[in-house]
């Protein structure tokens, strides 16, 4: 079984998808992660993010895995060719370049190949941006999260302060909303809700809230 799950920048995507991964025992795979890792990859090696074709080539060449402790169903750490990349893919510097390395088509294609992949070995919730649409159209569950611009912006400074980021707030949104109409906007896979998805705002709902929702909908397809 598939479980897509979608939405813009800080909707809570990554959490309630870790969450429900736990609660209903199913992997969770992190694409938002791998795509990441394409843009760490290409800044730490000089590869320009406009240059479609050397960034098709980095995406088929470099190894992203997932590392997992024991039976758990969320990965600890993300490895980009065997090294520890974990925390440097979650900071503003890679915020800012990571809408130009997923709207590439030759990297999403070598990463949707990944992703479908990974997930054709056991049951799997996705997140991301375009999982319903384009890596999974036929996944049993599709769920699309959004939430106000105020509460995302909110959710994103808090996440990065955690880190020990100080980027200030209208910083924080002013790149959410670059990244969101990016990531809408683009030719290749943009961001969109399939016609079948399941759509739920999350502005004032709880983590368990949500989980509640979407699981409720996992066991009715099961």
């Amino acid at each position: 079984m598939i479980v897509a799950i979608d939405g813009p920048a800080a909707s809570g995507k990554s959490t309630v998808a870790k969450a429900l991964a736990t609660r209903i025992g199913m992997h969770y795979l992190d694409t938002g992660a791998m795509y990441r890792s394409i843009a760490f990859a290409a800044l730490e090696q000089g590869v320009p993010l406009h240059d479609e074709s050397a960034m098709g080539e980095l995406a088929r060449g470099v190894r992203i895995e997932f590392a997992y402790a024991g039976d758990a169903s969320i990965a600890t750490t993300v490895l980009l060719d065997g090294v520890d990349i974990t925390a440097e893919i979650r900071t503003p510097r890679i915020d800012e370049a990571v809408s130009a390395a997923a709207r590439t088509p030759e990297v999403r294609a070598a990463m949707v190949d990944r992703q479908r992949e990974i997930a054709s070995c056991t049951d799997t919730v996705m997140e991301g941006r375009d999982i319903g649409t384009v890596v999974f159209p036929h996944a049993e569950v599709k769920v699309f999260l959004t939430a106000s611009a105020d509460e995302r912006a909110r959710r994103r400074h808090s996440e990065l302060a955690e880190h020990g980021d100080d980027t200030a707030a209208d910083r924080v949104r002013e790149g959410m909303e670059r990244r969101d109409l990016a990531d809408s906007s683009r030719k290749t896979a943009p961001l969109k809700p399939a016609d079948d998805a399941i759509r739920l705002d999350t502005t004032g709902m709880s983590v368990d809230d949500v989980v509640d929702t979407i699981a409720t909908y996992v066991a009715d397809a099961r």
